[in-house]
């Protein structure tokens, strides 16, 4: 009996013990949402990529728990991402959501993910309203804010490049509006003016009808476009007889990596705003260029970095909560916590907000060992989403829009 009764106290004892941060936990679940599929699949391909590399660095383990992550396509279609989020959450029992690429689809996932109350990470979108005036609860932007990332290249374009009048080639939808407003606010702001807003569909399949639109008078052309529409851009913009004559300013995304490789020579020179090149010559962004370049034998873009760090950030909060993520509240408040000093785009700090703080980089297309490149020209360091502005007083204007900053010079 005595030898009995010491063997249930044993057992009891060990049924009973506090377990320790990843003890008989199962894994760590992420439900990652990217568009696969549709017009822009490889800027969703290179979404993934970048978490799948910082994953398999990692041994796909996190704060001492196995990392399991379910892919899905959501082509890009809000309608889409929601249905395949709810998927994931309600039935595959994810415990995060991450991903998400074009602003019409983070925005319409908001009502969910605030009324699921589960922590999601987008690492890649940009609607500025996210971690403005309409801030969630449960979501944190890892990636960056549109207008935030321009506000330094206007005052660049007007003090040091030294226009005074702008014509605008842009995308008609979120994205493009923000990305415009952030630029026109500071160009104007420092002496410029904005002379001529072209909106382009995002269904077009010629921009000639809208080059010829172009006024004659401006200094240069700021063009806002990515994937097939860049492409689309860049030739059209060759033939067009404006190339070589009038300088062409762009959107950190116009001339990406993930479609620089496909733009020719008449991209040389073309000078962008963006949080990363991959051409940016640190010790962390050689690394990881390097790594990246191994495994899928082609460039790093900034969605591959973006998921990469944001990924880097997933894990730290996690290790922040000893793998507790179950805990929604503290894992959420780990995240929003997060510093990196030495990620491949440059140190990384969370505002208030849920926004990251952290370099803009004006670049420039050259071609060096036969290949185009964003050559890095000066570094804005350690940038707010809300640039020299009060936060306050910031927050009181609209968030930009195709109206706002209005046209006043047109």
């Amino acid at each position: 009996m005595p030898r009995l009764a010491m063997l249930v106290i044993l057992v009891l004892l060990v049924i009973l013990a506090p377990a320790g941060p990843a003890a008989a936990q199962g894994p760590i679940k992420i439900g990652f949402l990217a568009p696969l599929s549709g017009a822009i699949a490889q800027a969703g391909k290179d979404m993934y990529s970048g978490c799948e590399l910082f994953w398999e660095e990692s041994g796909w383990q996190m704060a001492g728990r196995k990392l399991e992550v379910i892919l899905e396509d959501n082509e890009g279609v809000p309608a889409t991402t929601l249905a395949k989020a709810r998927k994931l959450v309600e039935a595959d029992h994810v415990n995060m959501l991450a991903g998400v690429i074009l602003s019409n689809v983070a925005y319409a996932l908001v009502p969910y993910i605030e009324q699921q109350g589960i922590p999601t990470i987008y690492p890649i979108n940009s609607a500025d309203d996210l971690t403005q005036r309409k801030r969630p609860k449960w979501l944190v932007r890892t990636g960056f804010s549109a207008g935030g990332n321009m506000h330094p290249f206007g005052e660049y374009a007007a003090k040091t490049l030294g226009y005074k009048k702008i014509a605008v080639v842009s995308l008609d939808y979120a994205f493009g509006w923000e990305i415009v407003g952030g630029f026109q606010q500071t160009f104007e702001d420092n002496g410029g003016r904005v002379i001529q807003k072209i909106w382009v569909p995002l269904n077009v399949q010629d921009y000639a009808p809208y080059l010829t639109q172009i006024r004659k008078d401006a200094d240069a052309v700021f063009v806002l476009a990515l994937g097939r529409w860049t492409v689309l851009f860049d030739k059209q913009w060759a033939v067009s007889g404006l190339a070589g004559k009038m300088p062409l300013i762009a959107g950190g995304t116009y001339t990406d990596e993930h479609v620089l490789p496909e733009l020719g020579d008449e991209s040389l020179g073309v000078i962008s705003a963006h949080h990363y090149s991959a051409a940016l010559d640190t010790p962390a962004n050689r690394r990881f260029r390097a790594a990246f370049e191994k495994k899928y034998n082609r460039l790093p873009s900034f969605y591959s970095e973006n998921c990469y760090t944001g990924a880097r950030v997933v894990a730290e909060a996690a290790k922040a909560v000893n793998g507790r993520v179950e805990d929604r509240a503290a894992f959420v408040a780990a995240l929003r916590a997060v510093e990196i000093s030495d990620a491949p785009r440059g140190p990384v700090k969370m505002d208030p907000y849920g926004n990251p703080t952290q370099n803009i980089y004006i670049r420039k297309v050259e071609r060096v060992n036969g290949k185009l490149q964003n050559t890095v020209i000066y570094t804005y360091p350690a940038v707010s989403q809300f640039w020299k502005y009060s936060p306050e007083e910031f927050l009181k204007q609209p968030v930009y829009s195709r109206d706002f900053p209005p046209c006043r010079y047109c």
